[in-house]
């Protein structure tokens, strides 16, 4: 039977997501150390399962508003105006959502029309070019470089702008570099997404797990919330990666647009997962503090250990990522992850997976433990070692 005529000719050209490639070829191999998912090795604390738990035993199993519980909307309101300066109305500006993800197809959705151009900053997740062009969107990217420690420049910014751009990713802390943008560095590109009139999705899924200084959204900025769509949630934050809870920020007149594709294709996030994610966000500080400090550790090891091994690397200010340099070896950086898996059962994520422009390096997550980390680290350095002879 010829399956092809019943697909959708968009969906059948789409690339399934490097990441998970890599991820899934550990279900057939024995001993390997994977250090490939962006997943909290910490389990999501009890006192925030346990209000999950009792809203089961107590039979608060019903749909929610479309939006989301009001006290989980309430919650977000209070926790990004008291965290980022950022000021959204619980009725109107902001909806819960299945997890980060959703609430960005939701958003692309919801502004795009066949033809419109949307810049993303490569290296980048895996996420957002396949979601523009399934609505018919461009993607452009927008290579950044390490040189510029993986920001946006205006320089870099004004050359893609035509008159068919419609919005600009930003992904800010980012994966799968763990580059920031200052407050400074947003202030330079801002003026002239005002002057070119265009949108900014801001994935802030990470801007919590930041070392050394705050994170800072753009919508912070004068002049930059009404053009403005901001996403989030707990899965980084919290360690709540299966409950898949998120959300978006919005003004009113988009928000009323995303509201309406998820009424149709979700209804509402999980209840149960909801009221887990209001004892999060009211009294889960101490939880981020915590883990955040272990991260900061593993980053401070897992960068000074590659680039004694001689992987030059980035030092990483946010998320809990590096991603070394391996084109040293003359060979690409997906077979430098299929040779190292083979030969010594380590796995990690080819550049490419993130883009054309991120040939040339790996993607390592350090959201595991020391011991973890160490036996992995052992290994490559090992491999490298026989890489140079």
């Amino acid at each position: 039977m010829d399956y092809n005529k019943f697909l959708s000719d968009k969906v059948r050209t789409i690339k399934p997501s490097g990441i998970r490639k890599f991820f899934d070829m550990l279900s057939t191999m024995k001993d390997v150390i994977s250090l490939t998912v962006g997943q909290p090795d910490f389990p999501t604390p009890y006192h925030i399962s346990n209000a999950a738990v009792e809203s089961i035993t107590k039979n608060k199993t019903y749909y929610t508003s479309n939006s989301g519980l009001i006290e989980l909307r309430e919650g977000i309101s209070d926790y990004l105006s008291r965290r980022f300066d950022l000021h959204y109305a619980a009725n109107g500006e902001i909806v819960v959502t299945v997890g980060g993800s959703e609430a960005i197809d939701m958003a692309f959705r919801a502004i795009l029309n066949p033809g419109d151009e949307v810049i993303v900053p490569e290296p980048c997740f895996v996420c957002y070019s396949p979601l523009i062009e399934v609505m018919g969107g461009v993607s452009v990217p927008l290579y950044t470089s390490v040189e510029d420690k993986f920001k946006v420049t205006p320089e870099k910014l004004l050359p893609l702008i035509t008159d068919k751009t419609k919005a600009i990713v930003l992904s800010y802390p980012s994966n799968p570099t763990g580059a920031i943008m200052t407050k400074e560095d947003l202030e330079a590109i801002a003026p002239i997404l005002i002057e070119k009139d265009i949108l900014v999705l801001s994935d802030e899924i990470y801007g919590e797990l930041t070392y050394g200084r705050d994170h800072v959204s753009i919508a912070s900025l004068d002049g930059m919330r009404d053009r403005t769509v901001m996403v989030s949630g707990f899965s980084k934050a919290y360690a709540m990666t299966g409950w898949r809870l998120g959300y978006v920020c919005a003004p009113k007149e988009i928000m009323d647009q995303i509201l309406k594709l998820h009424q149709y294709g979700i209804m509402c996030a999980s209840t149960a997962s909801q009221f887990a994610g209001v004892e999060a966000i009211t009294n889960g500080d101490e939880d981020v503090k915590y883990m955040k400090e272990k991260y900061d550790r593993r980053r401070q090891y897992v960068v000074t250990r590659l680039n004694e091994m001689g992987l030059e690397c980035f030092e990483p200010e946010g998320a809990f990522y590096v991603f070394p340099r391996i084109d040293s070896f003359g060979i690409s950086s997906e077979e430098f992850c299929q040779k190292l898996l083979d030969e010594k059962r380590v796995a990690i994520v080819p550049g490419d997976a993130f883009g054309t422009g991120s040939e040339g390096f790996a993607r390592i997550s350090y959201a595991y433990s020391i011991e973890h980390l160490t036996i992995a680290l052992d290994r490559m350095e090992e491999f490298v070692k026989d890489l140079k002879k």
